[in-house]
């Protein structure tokens, strides 16, 4: 059920192997959803792929077009395996180029530590040609953007860092507000009660989460609603019909 279709919708690319090994825990995807969600930016869809040029490819053009805002993570860095930025470029049909405000980041960053530039470093400074910038407070290396795909680093600070100067400049909708109420009795005792309110109270979201503490069934009822009125009305009648 989607109560919010009036939010701006978007969708998150999570981009690496190291992900879907098993190897690198996902928090980003969390810290996305989340953040947008208190600017009343909903997302609809995630996805997971390799570091495989044609799966980020095909990623990018579905969900583009079937969002508001796509953002992505990881990929655009200096090692073999990097390759979003090459693949955001082949996805919008534009030059694969060195922008050379990135690139006199890098210069004076490794400057600063001593160090020389190499080819590794400097492929960090190609981008689609036409991406606007974004902005980090960690590395200080930007991410890009392009039409309405956010490529953000795949380090969580970093990412955060670039997400944080994105969600200013995007727009905002109503916020989806969530309210729980946790009853320890089991999913299937209360199923029907649970539906019934639902039917009843059509604008606002809720699911059923079951969990086991001290060996006994308990059920966390979530409503979500950006109807804020019959949020809290539907919220009343279910702490009164299931306690």
């Amino acid at each position: 059920m989607n109560n919010y279709a009036d939010n701006p919708s978007a969708a998150i690319l999570i981009i690496g192997n190291e992900i879907l090994s098993g190897r690198t825990l996902d928090t980003n995807t969390q810290t996305i959803s989340k953040s947008l969600g208190d600017f009343g930016i909903t997302v609809f869809e995630t996805r997971t792929v390799p570091d495989d040029k044609q799966a980020i490819i095909e990623a990018t053009v579905a969900l583009s077009k079937k969002y508001d805002y796509l953002f992505t993570t990881g990929g655009i860095g200096p090692t073999h395996d990097d390759i979003t930025s090459l693949a955001i470029s082949e996805a919008f049909g534009v030059a694969y180029s060195r922008n050379e405000v990135i690139y006199d980041v890098l210069c004076k960053f490794y400057e600063s530590r001593g160090e020389a530039m190499n080819k590794a470093r400097e492929k960090m400074a190609f981008i689609p040609e036409g991406s606007f910038l974004i902005q980090n407070e960690v590395s200080k290396v930007p991410g890009f953007a392009i039409n309405n795909v956010y490529c953000l680093a795949g380090v969580p600070d970093i990412m955060k860092s670039m997400l944080d100067f994105v969600i200013p400049l995007l727009k905002h909708g109503r916020v989806v507000k969530s309210l729980t109420h946790t009853v320890m009795i089991g999913e299937s005792k209360i199923a029907e009660r649970f539906e019934a309110l639902q039917n009843k109270y059509k604008a606002v979201d809720m699911g059923s989460y079951p969990f086991v503490k001290n060996g006994i069934h308990g059920t966390s009822l979530v409503l979500r609603s950006s109807d804020y009125e019959a949020l809290d009305k539907a919220f009343l009648e279910l702490t009164s019909v299931i306690i």
